[in-house]
């Protein structure tokens, strides 16, 4: 074992900023190939993660917005879905800096969408209690309806 993959066992932070300046310096034969590597992939699995993550809380708050806000604004004249839109609001905007750093993963947005979905459609029937069939079977959302500031589904 190279002392820099030694190195990543040890002490990640220091092994990183070497492999920085072996790069910087151009002394490519030195660099730790193997575990750059596995960095690198497992940064783009991250963003992956967070954009499934986003949107499925996302769906979820969408699909709670559609089918049961207005029950519950009916019983409850005070229930106005504040803390659904605040969410809303705030998964929007973390997915659209999300997509800012990250623009390939605009090329995967209709999988992740459809990815997605079903666990949204779990989530909000959980948090909901209402039958999961009441919820459509694929994403009744466009992605431009999704990244939407002002689109709130009504039933």
């Amino acid at each position: 074992m190279t002392h820099l993959a030694t190195l990543y066992q040890t002490d990640y932070a220091q092994w990183a900023q070497r492999n920085a300046e072996l790069l910087r310096a151009h002394r490519f034969d030195e660099l730790d190939i193997e575990h750059l590597l596995e960095e690198l992939s497992d940064m783009s699995k991250s963003d992956r993660r967070e954009l499934h993550s986003r949107l499925l809380a996302l769906i979820a708050h969408l699909l709670k917005w559609q089918y049961q806000l207005p029950t519950l604004a009916e019983r409850w004249r005070e229930f106005d879905g504040r803390s659904w839109r605040a969410t809303i609001v705030e998964q929007r905007e973390q997915l659209a800096d999300l997509l800012r750093e990250s623009p390939g993963l605009k090329a995967t947005l209709a999988t992740a969408i459809a990815a997605a979905y079903p666990g949204a459609v779990r989530l909000a029937h959980k948090e909901t209690r209402l039958p999961a069939d009441r919820f459509p079977a694929v994403c009744p959302y466009s992605s431009a309806q999704i990244f939407d500031d002002d689109f709130y589904p009504e039933e």
